[in-house]
């Protein structure tokens, strides 16, 4: 067992956990949003986070939501929903996660069946830390798309390649988004007032070109 200790996050990680101990753990804790949970193949990575932690978390996602909304695109923010695969032995729950190209197949349900479902086109990661578990991996096997990871000083955007994380320049899901600009915004609202930090952000996406067709 391996415990890392920040003021932002703690992070546990057992070793030789079953998935019969994991589910029970997810049921025990089932309408918590902390702790949070990441299973791969008998690891279990547990991350109890604290304000310095979920600002910037909740600060991203109110950026992707409020460009959205001056896009007139459609998403579906599921938070920290949990997503678990038995055949893959392996689960996880984001910081944040969007369904945007496949909202159309998600919407109404009140449930998410990660056998049946697509998984979200979009993750949001905030690690001030080194993770101490690689999340990378589980991503890809649930086919995830797309990673925003937030790690305290800047917001990289990897894409899924050939089952491997790429960061590129600009979000495929998003692409007003570049990582420059992800994380100009990111400073800025962590600093200003909340309501002028939005009116900015109005601005400037009313200055983008439309959603790609």
């Amino acid at each position: 067992m391996g415990t890392v200790r920040t003021p932002s996050e703690q992070r546990t990680v057992l070793h030789n956990i079953s998935w019969e101990t994991y589910e029970h753990l997810l049921s025990d804790h089932l309408d918590s949003s902390s702790p949070r949970f990441a299973y791969d193949r008998g690891i279990l990575e547990i991350v109890v986070v604290s304000g310095r932690h979920e600002r910037p978390n909740r600060l991203i996602a109110l950026l992707v939501e409020v460009v959205a909304e001056e896009m007139d695109l459609d998403l579906e923010n599921l938070g920290s929903t949990t997503f678990k695969r038995e055949d893959l032995q392996r689960g996880f729950e984001p910081d944040s996660c969007f369904y945007i190209q496949n909202e159309g197949r998600v919407r109404g349900k009140e449930e998410i069946d990660p056998d049946v479902d697509p998984p979200p086109d979009l993750v949001i990661e905030v690690d001030i830390t080194s993770p101490s578990l690689d999340r990378f991996p589980i991503y890809a096997h649930f086919g995830v798309p797309e990673v925003w990871r937030y790690d305290g000083e800047r917001i990289m955007i990897y894409e899924l390649r050939n089952a491997e994380y790429v960061e590129v320049a600009e979000s495929p899901a998003l692409p007003w988004f570049t990582g420059d600009v992800l994380t100009r915004f990111a400073k800025e609202g962590l600093a200003a007032r909340r309501r002028s930090w939005m009116r900015r952000v109005r601005e400037w996406a009313r200055e983008q070109p439309g959603p790609p067709d």
